[in-house]
């Protein structure tokens, strides 16, 4: 199974931001983690600050990867672009949250991508992403 798993604004800084609310662990040393736990899947992994950049890599893959796992950050809040681009592809995508999004600020509790997705995981620390995997794999 080929499988993307994008980030968006300010998670690059995982590990180093608000650790109360996103951790200690890098990213990338999650995606080391990740791999391990399932050899069998073909991992990619991207992550980018600029809205238009995510929109371009989900047109890159999302007629040939088998899932997608997108934390969009902020951009899930505000991005019509992001769930547009989303509902325009055949691959699956399920969106993710580290944080528990909705026991945060209002402005967080509301997703523009999340109907164009077949799931959302929220407020499971870094392990939301294992847990969309885990869905894509049982169903894959």
């Amino acid at each position: 199974m080929q499988l993307l798993i994008i980030n968006g604004p300010n998670l690059n800084l995982l590990g180093k931001r608000e650790k109360s609310i996103y951790g200690e662990s890098s990213f990338e040393t999650y995606f080391n983690e990740l791999k391990t736990t399932f050899p069998n899947v073909d991992f990619e992994y991207y992550q980018s600050n600029v809205e238009g950049e995510l929109i371009n890599k989900l047109h890159e893959v999302g007629f040939s990867y088998d899932a997608i796992v997108i934390n969009a950050g902020a951009y899930t809040h505000t991005s019509i672009g992001i769930a547009d681009a989303i509902a325009g592809i055949e691959t699956p995508v399920i969106e993710v949250h580290i944080s528990n999004v909705y026991a945060r600020e209002e402005y967080r509790h509301e997703s523009l991508m999340a109907k164009n997705c077949i799931g959302v995981i929220a407020g499971m620390g870094l392990n939301s992403y294992k847990l969309a995997v885990e869905h894509f794999l049982s169903v894959h």
